[in-house]
């Protein structure tokens, strides 16, 4: 698989104060890599620094396999982005929009903005005023400008940011259809776990400028099992129970008398009766997974993602 982005020691200072510290990350063919963390965590100085808009302080991109700082001018020819605000004349339509930018950007395809607008779903709203458009449909139309030129790369910084439910889910399905229908390696930023989740193969997580992890979405869910959960008057004596006539060793002692059981899901009533009849007092029992969100507030040390 070739990697398509790939960060060394990536840094951005702004006076004593570290935007983006010793990243490395790397995105690969094909995926649609979400790069989440909280609002401030670095995202989008590093998706600006990706693109060229600002240079790092320290560190080195390669992107296709190529020195960013060498072949800028090549290797921006390959990508399409969104970063912050849409930037779209709102006095005209979205095709005298997109006919500036293809000029600018150099696109003389026939057809090319026509194909951009029916991509985007936007090709019975040709007539309309862009500042008559809803904030789903000028990111749908930012979606359309972004792959004018036909990228390999697309580079979004929070696509779904203000849009309502039905916004997203558009924008969710646009974004996975560029992915598998023209092969379009993806790097998504986001604040919204839930929102990645649905979208992403692979995700890295920032925080205050870090690169915690990079995982697989597979490999998480594979982190976050199920669980029995009892709460019990006495767990040393439960826990040696649950050992010696179970032979149960995926087990976690948890304080205020719980216990988590990762095996034998399903049998709560034979393990509860055990307990009872060893004068081990069952106050609950719950079945439940780790969730996600759980996962990522103890990786980045508590608080929220959003």
């Amino acid at each position: 698989m070739s990697v398509i982005i790939k960060t060394t020691n990536l840094t951005k200072m702004y006076g004593n104060q570290k935007s983006v510290d010793h990243l490395n990350m790397t995105v690969n063919q094909g995926e649609i890599y979400g790069f989440l963390g909280r609002n401030g965590a670095g995202k989008t100085t590093t998706i600006r620094m990706l693109l060229g808009l600002i240079k790092p302080t320290q560190g080195q991109i390669e992107i296709f396999g190529e020195n960013l700082f060498k072949h800028q001018k090549e290797i921006l020819r390959r990508i399409g982005s969104i970063v912050e605000h849409s930037g779209f004349y709102e006095n005209l339509t979205a095709r005298e929009n997109l006919l500036i930018n293809a000029k600018l950007m150099g696109v003389y395809k026939k057809n090319a903005i026509e194909e951009a607008l029916e991509i985007a779903g936007l090709q019975h709203e040709t007539k309309k005023l862009v500042g008559q458009y809803s904030m789903g449909m000028k990111q749908r139309l930012g979606i359309a400008r972004a792959i004018l030129h036909h990228p390999e790369l697309l580079i979004l910084d929070e696509p779904t940011n203000g849009l309502d439910p039905i916004g997203i889910k558009e924008m969710r399905r646009l974004i996975k259809s560029l992915a598998e229908e023209r092969s379009i390696t993806i790097l998504i930023s986001s604040h919204i776990l839930s929102e990645v989740e649905q979208l992403a193969d692979r995700i890295g997580i920032i925080h205050a400028g870090k690169l915690l992890e990079e995982i697989t979405f597979e490999e998480l869910r594979k982190r976050n099992r199920k669980y029995l959960e009892f709460q019990v008057s006495n767990d040393n004596k439960a826990a040696m129970l649950l050992e010696k006539q179970f032979d149960i060793v995926d087990y976690e002692v948890l304080d205020e008398g719980k216990i988590r059981v990762y095996s034998h899901i399903g049998e709560q009533g034979k393990l509860n009766k055990a307990f009872v009849e060893h004068d081990i007092e069952v106050v609950k029992i719950t079945m439940s997974e780790d969730r996600l969100e759980d996962y990522f507030i103890k990786l980045i040390g508590g608080g929220t993602i959003g």
